[in-house]
């Protein structure tokens, strides 16, 4: 963004190109160039077209690309009067009511998403990373279970694990064995959420997936379900 707002050509590599001549042979323009350029953006924001922390991110960005470069602006300067970011948000936690309006959304993945991280507390971006073996049930004496532990962010330096209640699991496994139900083959490294497949016969189009050729449902897609089924709801 910052290298169109200059007037640069080309395509990203080739902008970057030319930023770096430029700056090597005069940074003190450049560097008026990167100040117009927040200037700009802290104008959108004092008309609440863009939020403070954005314009941080667009800063940071440059900062980082100049650095890699070992290039030295005054970032001390470039920095002053940048629009202090809100620690908190407007937004608030669902009540009850609503959850249980967006578990009536049809769509056989709604229940298990919205149980899932409403009892164990994980958030959005946990779905890149869950398969059905980071699911155990727990039993009591009984044999009864009381709760499912789940390795959030496996394999990764944030892993740690939660737990969710029975109702959570077991919409879990009800959603994995209606996969089974229709050809997948289910294995500890199927991903726990996918995308949907034709059930009917009636020809719905291309954009529906096989059922035995399952393709994981990243994480920017449950955030665009759950949206929808809010708002519908």
């Amino acid at each position: 963004m910052f290298f169109d707002f200059i007037g640069l050509r080309g395509i990203l590599n080739e902008q970057a190109i030319e930023f770096l001549t430029r700056l090597k042979l005069d940074i003190n323009t450049e560097q008026d160039n990167l100040l117009r350029f927040l200037d700009f953006h802290k104008e959108r924001v004092r008309r609440k077209e863009l939020a403070a922390g954005t314009v941080k991110n667009y800063y940071r960005a440059v900062k980082l690309f100049c650095e890699m470069n070992d290039l030295s602006l005054n970032w001390k300067k470039i920095s002053r009067g940048l629009p202090r970011v809100k620690k908190a948000s407007n937004d608030r936690a669902p009540t009850l009511e609503e959850l249980r309006k967006m578990l009536e959304y049809p769509d056989r993945r709604i229940k298990s998403i919205v149980c899932s991280m409403t009892s164990g507390g994980f958030r959005l971006g946990a779905w890149d990373y869950l398969r059905w073996k980071h699911v155990t049930p727990m039993y009591d004496k009984k044999s009864e279970i009381t709760a499912a532990k789940v390795m959030i962010y496996a394999e990764e330096e944030d892993e740690y694990y939660t737990f969710i209640t029975p109702e959570a699991y077991y919409a879990l496994k009800d959603w994995m064995d209606f996969r089974i139900s229709y050809g997948e083959k289910i294995t500890g490294d199927s991903w726990l959420m996918r995308d949907l497949w034709q059930t009917t016969n009636q020809n719905y189009g291309a954009r529906w997936g096989l059922a035995t050729n399952p393709k994981r449902l990243q994480s920017t897609a449950i955030k665009r379900l759950l949206s929808r089924a809010l708002w519908e709801q």
